[in-house]
């Protein structure tokens, strides 16, 4: 179960939604609630400058009573990037999640953002997969090869 996440983004897509660090709060929560997503790239000159999330809205927005429309996501975005490379496997990509307390990894290939993967599509891309090692199994132990 080595898989690479650059399959995972493959499979999944690597579109990437992004903020600045210019923009309002308000309209990046605007934007993650458009596109159904819990973390935003924020961009800065074309490279990663780090995330803004969730979670940062409610610990650094909501804690601290900033005013959405008026605070600029550089005040309150996630600064210490965590962001591994695409020949990362699902695995070591979970255990890093795991020890970095982070939901969503952007994936870089150099300075280059190639995509993101969350906790959520990596849980995903491993019962898939179990679930298909599982069937092989039943298969064989059976006799009943998928024909």
């Amino acid at each position: 179960m080595n898989t690479a996440l650059d399959k995972v983004l493959e499979k999944k897509g690597r579109h990437v939604f992004v903020t600045s660090p210019t923009q309002s709060i308000l309209d990046s929560i605007k934007l993650m609630r458009e596109k159904n997503v819990g973390a935003l790239v924020v961009m800065d000159n074309g490279k990663p400058a780090g995330v803004f999330t969730e979670r940062d809205v409610l610990n650094r927005v909501v804690a601290c009573e900033c005013n959405p429309a008026e605070t600029n996501v550089a005040e309150v975005m996630t600064t210490n990037l965590v962001a591994v490379d695409p020949d990362t496997t699902v695995e070591q990509a979970m255990v890093i999640m795991t020890e970095k307390r982070c939901r969503h990894l952007p994936v870089l290939d150099g300075d280059e953002l190639v995509g993101v993967v969350s906790s959520g599509d990596l849980t995903h891309w491993l019962v898939r997969k179990q679930n298909f090692e599982i069937e092989s199994l039943v298969h064989y132990i059976t006799g009943k090869y998928p024909g």
